[in-house]
């Protein structure tokens, strides 16, 4: 039955002892000299303090029994070396497991950041970067402690009282009686309360990471949070979080200490016993009075590591709370695998098509409807139409942030899911609207296009970006720090590094997705000549709600709820009178409209 028992607990991943065999067989068997040095060490400083203990009543008989002085100065110099070598052992297993757990959690921080690159983009869009952080920086630490409570407890601890218990045995079999008369009782009262300690050590790490997600969205939307003036509600959500990591927190200090009182009342018990029992021995039968003193030193010498054994499965589920968390990450299969042993794309002309592409993000709400079209070799093909029509979903589509649900897409002829999303996504060169750049300096956000690119080529392709003007103009030129996504540059300057950023890379294929649509006039009108040089003989897909940015399109394709209902030129488009004929009206309408107000202005 109890092996069953066992058996059972041990196979089930999500219980402690299957967390605990977990993370000794993933982490704790490769390194298992470290730990058998540490384990010996720990050893030593365990025999160490029971020969101290031992040693004590020698000289206590010694100066008060036998009065030799000379003994007692051999003695007490003995003692003295064996502190020296239980302060050496203790240093020694000290730093061999600060090593090994360092090294426990740089592993754990490369497996978990390695999961979070194999996911698609709908894994991050149902979670906030905020938990991943939280993930990071205490899941990764969290199997380290977890290890660490089961070898010092099995090492240090359980070797010292076992070596403390026998001394006390030694020097007084019946006395040492009382010391298990009172752990039974310890044990059963934190046995109760490991469940409770569970379930507000999860609360906690929630409440945390969405005290972190309330900092994080703050700083990173600090110009909307002051413009619409939202510090009250910003430091009320805050607040508010903060306040439930404190209710937690102490919840927690309340449940993890409600053993205290037990325990020191039973050791009190024990101690007072012990005394007593002690001294009747040594003033009413003769006994040694070193015996006694041994005896009652290696019992308060055992109380520490005791008291550390007692509250081990307490402990040890706070740290497995965290464990969990780490491996509900780690053990999330690939959404997007590398597919490195798949053919790689081999361009040519790169021509690509649809044919009957269908796509949705929710099941029964489609976003791109059997979609067929061809963008042809060196041309720029435009996709406009109403917003929610699916054009950011086919650039999404070609680079295979999503699967299509049926239909083909080709280039060259090659079906984009039969090659390695690497060697597809290497060919094409991607500028969003919402550009992102590292918190780097000017040249490495550059740089980051074709990694090793040279001085001259960075400055190339930002002077091909008309870029290296005001780059120039800083006084640490390309050494400028960007801020944290670009934020110390203005919007056309932020656009224009990321096309020299796609410029160096030397792609044949473009997607530009609403590059311009936020910038002004002028900005605009540098990042369209940018945008000319990047599209120089290259197969282009650009998304533009102002149409005047796509006149000379070579094709215009007009999406609307997720179908193509329109292709042509803009003169042929706007012969034929239709949607797009209605979207450059209104638009021509609302410029005219404002160039009274910008001439008032002037």
């Amino acid at each position: 039955m109890l092996r069953a028992r066992l058996q059972s607990a041990f196979s089930d991943p999500s219980s402690a002892f299957g967390l605990i065999w977990r993370l000794l067989t993933e982490y704790g068997l490769s390194r298992w000299r470290h730990y058998a040095v540490a384990a010996v060490l720990m050893a030593l400083g365990a025999g160490a303090t029971a020969l101290v203990a031992y040693l004590a009543g020698d000289v206590i008989n010694s100066a008060y029994v036998n009065r030799d002085f000379t003994a007692v100065v051999r003695v007490s110099l003995l003692i003295m070396l064996i502190f020296s070598l239980r302060g050496a052992a203790v240093y020694g297993h000290s730093v061999i497991l600060s090593r090994v757990g360092n090294s426990i959690v740089a592993e754990n921080q490369r497996r978990l950041f390695n999961t979070l690159q194999q996911q698609n983009l709908a894994y991050f869009n149902d979670r906030h970067s905020s938990e991943m952080l939280t993930r990071l920086s205490t899941g990764a630490a969290a199997a380290n402690n977890a290890l660490n409570l089961v070898i010092t407890a099995a090492g240090r601890d359980f070797l010292t009282l076992v070596a403390l218990i026998v001394v006390m045995t030694i020097q007084d079999p019946i006395m040492s009686l009382i010391v298990f008369v009172v752990v039974p009782p310890i044990f059963l009262g934190l046995r109760n309360l490991v469940k409770r300690v569970r379930t507000v050590a999860t609360s906690q790490w929630h409440g945390g990471a969405q005290t972190l997600e309330t900092l994080q969205e703050t700083i990173q939307g600090i110009r909307l949070v002051k413009s619409f003036t939202l510090e009250d509600q910003m430091r009320a959500r805050f607040n508010a979080n903060v306040a439930r990591v404190q209710a937690d927190s102490n919840k927690m200090a309340r449940v993890s200490s409600r053993t205290g009182p037990l325990v020191e009342t039973l050791a009190g018990i024990a101690i007072a016993v012990s005394l007593i029992y002690g001294g009747h021995r040594v003033i009413n039968t003769g006994a040694s009075p070193g015996e006694f003193f041994s005896f009652i030193t290696a019992f308060l010498l055992a109380y520490e590591p005791a008291k550390r054994l007692a509250r081990l499965n307490l402990d040890l589920n706070i740290a497995l709370v965290n464990v969990r968390i780490l491996f509900e990450v780690i053990d999330n299969p690939p959404t997007e695998p590398a597919e490195d042993d798949l053919t790689p794309l081999k361009i040519a002309a790169a021509r690509l098509e649809f044919r009957n592409v269908d796509f949705s993000y929710r099941p029964g709400d489609p976003t791109v409807r059997d979609m067929s079209f061809v963008a042809e070799p060196g041309c720029m093909t435009a996709l406009v139409g109403p917003s929610g029509g699916g054009k950011s979903t086919i650039l999404n589509l070609i680079l295979r942030f999503y699967e299509a649900n049926g239909g083909i897409i080709t280039i060259d002829n090659q079906s984009i899911t039969t090659v390695s999303r690497r060697s597809l996504r290497s060919q094409i060169s991607y500028v969003s609207q919402d550009v992102f750049l590292f918190h780097a300096t000017i040249r490495e956000n550059i740089a980051f296009g074709r990694l090793g690119a040279s001085e001259a080529d960075i400055i190339a392709a930002a002077k091909a970006a008309q870029a290296h003007d005001f780059i120039c103009s800083f006084p640490q030129g390309y050494d400028t720090l960007v801020g944290e996504r670009g934020t110390s540059l203005s919007g056309g300057e932020r656009q224009r590094i990321a096309i020299a950023r796609a410029l160096i890379k030397d792609a044949r294929l473009i997607l530009l997705d609403e590059a311009t649509a936020s910038l002004d006039a002028e900005s605009e009108r540098y990042v369209q000549e940018a945008i000319a040089e990047l599209c120089k003989g290259r197969t282009t897909i650009v998304i533009a709600h102002r149409l005047s940015t796509i006149m000379h399109a070579d094709k215009i394709l007009v999406i609307e709820a997720g179908q193509v209902t329109d292709v042509g030129t803009h003169d042929e488009l706007l012969r034929k009178g239709g949607r797009y004929a209605l979207f450059y009206r209104l638009q021509l309408q609302q410029q005219e409209a404002r160039e009274p107000v910008a001439a008032a202005g002037g």
